[in-house]
């Protein structure tokens, strides 16, 4: 069979190319409908018809990607605060003779212990919090050098070198909180995946992060659902029926997802579509 990988949080899902119809990127405007389901968006309407566009994330991940994106930037942005006071401490010691108690080791760093246990398939981000090490290792090891000047009375000589290591390692260092801030928010661009059951009219939308691939699947080659919990899936019953298996390729695994087994809203029935718009697969 022949699918499409979607990339859905950390993970990889598939659907067969036969259960889309066509993808669309999301712009949130969707027609909003009372409903107790927290994965169900709202309405879009695709050649007349109501399609009710679910939240891929939600149902998978208990949480929207975009909530998940929006705390991984607030997390970097106090990160980037607590190095500037970590700064102010040290300076205020270098200056005044201030007790200094922050971390000199950057590995009891809060945010180096962070960084060490941190995953993500976001190749761009990855390569932007490798660069962190150099220049966050080298302002750590900065107090213990600074601290020792000024016990022997080099108050001076710490002095210049605090003013160095503050234009360029410090620099550097804030310049990357800022450049893995704008990496997260500029990658997320959120499409909806129209499926079908009958190959001419949609059934649901799926909201995922983004398209990665396609690939072709023998049916042996899917693994039973016992697996899946295996790589981090927590499996509640509604989400359980729409799993079909489990792909592994190499490292990789991908989910295959079956959206038929989302169920319309019954209330959609009396729902007017309103006048549609002209849409592509891209």
């Amino acid at each position: 069979m022949d699918l499409i990988n979607f990339r859905v949080g950390q993970k990889t899902i598939s659907l067969k190319i036969l259960d889309i119809l066509l993808t669309e990127r999301y712009e949130g405007n969707l027609t909003s409908l009372p409903n107790g389901n927290p994965s169900f968006l709202g309405v879009k309407d695709y050649m007349g018809t109501p399609t009710p566009i679910f939240d891929l994330s939600i149902i998978l991940n208990n949480q929207s990607s975009y909530e998940i994106n929006t705390a991984l930037v607030e997390l970097l942005r106090s990160k980037e605060e607590e190095h500037k006071s970590w700064l102010h401490a040290l300076e205020r010691s270098v200056m005044k003779g201030d007790a200094f108690d922050k971390a000199r080791d950057p590995k009891q760093c809060a945010f180096g212990q962070w960084l060490d246990n941190f995953k993500t398939e976001n190749e761009d981000l990855k390569a932007i919090l490798h660069r962190f090490e150099e220049p966050h290792n080298r302002l750590h090891s900065l107090a213990d050098k600074l601290l020792l000047l000024c016990e022997q009375d080099k108050q001076q000589e710490a002095i210049v070198m605090l003013e160095k290591e503050r234009s360029t390692t410090y620099v550097k260092l804030m310049r990357l909180f800022e450049s893995a801030r704008e990496q997260i928010s500029l990658d997320h661009k959120p499409i909806i995946v129209f499926t079908t059951q009958d190959g001419q009219k949609p059934h649901i939308g799926l909201l995922v992060d983004q398209v990665e691939d396609n690939m072709h699947c023998e049916e042996e080659e899917i693994k039973s659902l016992s697996e899946i919990t295996n790589i981090g899936f927590e499996i509640d019953p509604q989400t359980r029926k729409m799993m079909q298996g489990l792909i592994k390729r190499g490292d990789t695994h991908t989910v295959l997802i079956d959206p038929s087994a989302i169920f319309r809203p019954e209330h959609l029935q009396g729902y007017e579509p309103e006048e549609t718009e002209s849409y592509g697969l891209f």
